[in-house]
């Protein structure tokens, strides 16, 4: 059954959103699934900027779109609308940033330590001492549990929601390695002293119960914390290089009121209103110059290191600076309105966009998962179908579980994605939509007036 949408481009509208908790694609497809599902709702979540654009009614409560996602077991909130609210949330959300990959860092450092001679023991024959089976687990149990907490976390909130993401799958795998290999350890031979794993490059049949899988374990846990260290630096990256083309504008104004100056925040100065700006000072907002001459420094804008000469009647915009004498403008635009606005928000918009290898990602990882799972499943039924001992069986589906869980990582991790329009301020370059940047779009980022300078190195 379907839901007839009779809304019209008039009465629609755009409300931004933004999203918490999210690991991996597979939990931006839920939220958008979920959110597309309204009646009159247009939704597209981008795991990267963890953001999700909704187009609906005007009439429509933003906050029946927080419950649904929170519903989907995420947490949803709206952008701060005003300029200071967003400059406290920016502060605030940078320094939750910072946390975050402190935390991350540390856990990345135990990990590593602690899987190298988990790793080294598992692949040199001869550094397996007696029982060094055990010592590999005193090494691997805190890896893949502590270290590997954040993903069983998020594991066991999907399956409480009856649902799987790439989380789910290195759960599983990282940990059905763990059981096995204590269960190998303790009952089977793998314990015993004298048991050594030889590094092969044949197949050979060998009893499950001999063969421990901890280096696996600990080995895909790290890799992935890296994978989602370096994640983490490349988005904090890219937002602050957002956060700097905002800092360009000015933060105070003076603006004209009865003849006389009153200095005041940026953010109360409204259309029409006249203000001074000196010497040396930004211009606060895009406006027309009533009276004075100068020259503007306009380098900001369009690369061009000489001032541009200006008199009356001429227009200037926000940002740039006042090189030479007294100017007295008349604001045309102000707040979101500006130049310097809608140049971060282009950014902004090619961040929140997706380009076709995401969507070709987010495609993918909505059916990884469950089918790695059905496979590994099948597998077991299949080996007791066929008479092999309980032990081969639970081999073989382990072995299919670890193999499947490095997979995950890959399609989890597209830094480029959202690091790259991250970069647009600092080469003035901006993307008018995201699929440009896609390899086969056949176009190229369009950019300001200003030329944008070689990457260093070229």
């Amino acid at each position: 059954m379907t839901t007839e949408r009779t809304s019209t481009p008039d009465s629609l509208a755009g409300v931004e959103l933004r999203i918490g908790g999210m690991t991996c694609a597979s939990c931006a497809n839920r939220i958008e699934k979920k959110l597309n599902r309204l009646d009159g709702v247009t939704a597209s979540v981008n795991y990267a900027t963890e953001k999700a654009s909704v187009t609906a009614p005007h009439d429509y409560d933003p906050q029946l779109l927080i419950a649904e996602v929170e519903k989907t077991g995420y947490t949803a909130e709206l952008p701060p609308a005003a300029t200071d609210a967003a400059q406290a949330a920016g502060e605030e959300r940078e320094s939750s940033e910072d946390t975050e990959i402190r935390v991350l860092r540390q856990r990345l450092i135990g990990a590593a330590a602690l899987s190298v001679p988990v790793i080294a023991m598992a692949m040199i024959p001869a550094l397996q001492f007696d029982y060094w089976g055990f010592a590999s687990l005193v090494l691997a149990a805190p890896v893949v549990v502590w270290a590997g907490w954040p993903f069983h976390r998020a594991a066991w909130a999907n399956l409480r929601h009856g649902t799987a993401t790439m989380d789910t799958l290195i759960s599983v795998g990282t940990s059905a390695a763990l059981v096995w290999s204590v269960i190998a350890l303790f009952f089977g031979t793998a314990g015993q002293p004298g048991v050594v794993h030889p590094f092969e490059l044949t197949i050979s049949r060998a009893d499950g119960l001999g063969h421990i899988y901890l280096e696996v374990g600990a080995g895909v846990i790290t890799f992935i914390l890296l994978g989602r260290y370096f994640e983490k630096r490349s988005k904090r990256q890219a937002g602050a290089a957002l956060r700097a083309l905002l800092e360009l504008g000015a933060k105070e104004v003076s603006i004209l009121r009865q003849g006389q100056e009153v200095r005041v925040p940026v953010d109360e100065l409204s259309v029409g209103d006249e203000f001074v700006v000196r010497p040396g000072e930004k211009i606060a907002t895009d406006g027309t110059i009533v009276s004075g001459t100068s020259a503007v420094d306009a380098s900001m804008l369009t690369g061009e290191s000489v001032p541009v000469e200006v008199s009356a009647g001429d227009a200037v915009t926000g940002a740039t600076v006042n090189a030479g004498g007294r100017l007295v403008v008349r604001a045309t635009r102000v707040g979101a309105d500006t130049q310097l606005a809608q140049m971060a928000k282009m950014v902004e918009d090619a961040q929140s966009g997706k380009a076709k290898i995401q969507r070709l990602a987010d495609r993918v990882s909505a059916v990884f998962v469950p089918v790695a799972i059905a496979i590994a499943v099948a597998t077991l039924g299949a080996w007791l179908g066929a008479g092999f001992p309980v032990s081969a069986a639970f081999t073989a589906t382990v072995a299919v579980l670890i193999i499947a869980c490095p997979c995950a990582s890959g399609w989890r991790r597209r830094p480029h994605c959202w690091s790259a329009p991250g970069a647009e301020p600092r080469w003035a370059c901006s993307s008018r939509a995201r699929r440009s940047w896609s390899p086969r779009a056949g176009s190229t980022p369009s950019c300001w007036t200003r030329p944008a300078p070689s990457p260093p190195g070229r």
